[in-house]
């Protein structure tokens, strides 16, 4: 597939999903779009086509990718009344001559379900990609995600260059489901980074040192890592207005915790930063961004990182 001007869809328009959008439309591609919230300004400016359903976007594009909170949203999204699965058709003939569409889920959810809505769209003559995403809004907007992706070689060689146009480092992990699977790990990764990231800070500030210019001492160091360099600023500066929200996460790491019981392997570490998101969560705090986990040990502690702002 070439990046000459094709037929995109794009289903969920939300703080990673309208920027992505974004980026397809910017390349020139006509774009045919389906959102439960408003569709962003930016988005109607960029010419797309507002659908009335999934199935109205899939009927229109080549290529239809989503980018929705949950496995039963993309489930929804895909198989419900009026989705996706009813506006595919095996005689549809693409721009590069091959019959069927492409179905590219760019959601983190379920490996296992993941594999099942494969398969279903594959009977009905189409190919699908499970496509996540790594690097949050800041990402999303720079066109510097990282994605992660399970599905067919030739399906996804075609789909390369769109998604080239939204992100930097793109690999094909393995067949479908092995592009959620790597999502998985990545969460993992850094849920635990932001948990050690915050008890080395907090550990810091209660011992009396300046927690800004620790950080900035460890970042010339073996500790230095991307989740210190941005999180741990937000940390410190009390920015916690989500990127990436401490509920998605938990989400994901629920994924994680899940799949460990089917696969009879422990996880304890990612249980502790669970449980620690757990406690974000029942103070209200599900909407912040999962650097707030910070704030479930500082609950602990009885102990702030650093003052809030005053307002």
């Amino acid at each position: 597939m070439t990046t000459t001007s094709l037929k995109l869809g794009f289903i969920g328009l939300g703080i990673m999903g309208a920027p992505m959008a974004g980026q397809l439309a910017k390349a020139g591609h006509a774009l045919f779009v389906f959102t439960r919230s408003k569709v962003p300004a930016e988005i109607t400016a960029a010419g797309a086509t507002l659908c009335a359903s999934a199935q109205a976007v899939a009927e229109q594009a080549d290529v239809i990718f989503t980018m929705v909170p949950d496995t039963p949203d993309v489930a929804a999204v895909l198989f419900g009344e009026a989705g996706v699965a009813a506006g595919l058709s095996a005689s549809a003939r693409g721009p590069d001559g091959r019959v069927g569409k492409t179905v590219v889920d760019m959601s983190s959810i379920s490996p296992i379900e993941t594999k099942a809505f494969a398969a279903r769209i594959n009977a009905l003559g189409c190919d699908y990609l499970d496509a996540p995403v790594s690097g949050g809004e800041v990402g999303a907007k720079a066109a510097t995600l990282t994605i992660m992706v399970g599905g067919p070689d030739a399906a996804f060689e075609r789909i390369r260059p769109l998604f080239e146009l939204m992100g930097k480092n793109i690999t094909l992990v393995g067949a479908n489901g092995d592009g959620q699977t790597c999502k998985v790990a990545n969460q993992i990764i850094v849920a635990l980074n932001i948990a050690a990231v915050g008890e080395a800070l907090l550990f810091a500030s209660k011992a009396g040192a300046d927690p800004a210019k620790v950080r900035q001492a460890l970042m010339g160091g073996f500790a230095a890592s991307r989740i210190l360099e941005v999180h741990g600023e937000r940390m410190i500066k009390r920015t916690f207005n989500p990127g990436f929200r401490i509920g998605l996460h938990q989400k994901d790491l629920s994924l994680a915790l899940a799949g460990a019981r089917a696969l009879g392997v422990a996880l304890p570490q990612t249980a502790g930063a669970a449980q620690l998101m757990q406690v974000c969560a029942a103070n209200g705090m599900a909407n912040l961004d999962h650097s707030a986990l910070v704030k479930a040990l500082e609950l602990m502690a009885n102990h702030p990182v650093a003052p809030d702002p005053k307002g």
